[in-house]
């Protein structure tokens, strides 16, 4: 199984759609066996599902997600785990354990940053 973690300087990334680095975790039972960073490529937003998807990541840990990026994960197959915030090893062992504390229903939290939904729909979260 592959798990992917929004990554930036070995915190788990609040940001979703603009994270640029995931750390993508191979585990096999329940150990860990490699890990990598690797970047996106300027892939944001919905492109990340397919980004993830061709990496072969079957689930994902990560901060503030919006609507429209959950549907796209959704749609790919890739199970969601948001609202985590610290350390990305520490958040996966705590996956890994059954003890993860994530938000079940997690929208994007990143209004009042400077972020306008002008161009988009937030109403009833299409958000990224």
């Amino acid at each position: 199984m592959k798990l992917a973690v929004t990554y930036q300087n070995g915190e788990v990334f609040q940001h979703f759609g603009h994270t640029e680095f995931f750390k993508i975790y191979e585990i096999e039972g329940n150990n860990v066996v490699s890990s990598s960073v690797v970047s996106t490529g300027g892939s944001g937003h919905g492109a990340l599902s397919g980004f993830l998807k061709a990496q072969g990541v079957t689930v994902v840990i990560c901060g503030g997600i919006g609507g429209g990026a959950q549907n796209a994960l959704t749609n790919a197959g890739i199970r969601f785990f948001g609202g985590v915030k610290g350390d990305c090893d520490k958040a996966v062992q705590a996956y890994l354990a059954e003890t993860l504390s994530y938000n079940p229903n997690v929208t994007c939290n990143h209004h009042g940053e400077g972020h306008s939904c002008s161009g988009h729909s937030c109403g009833n979260h299409g958000c990224h």
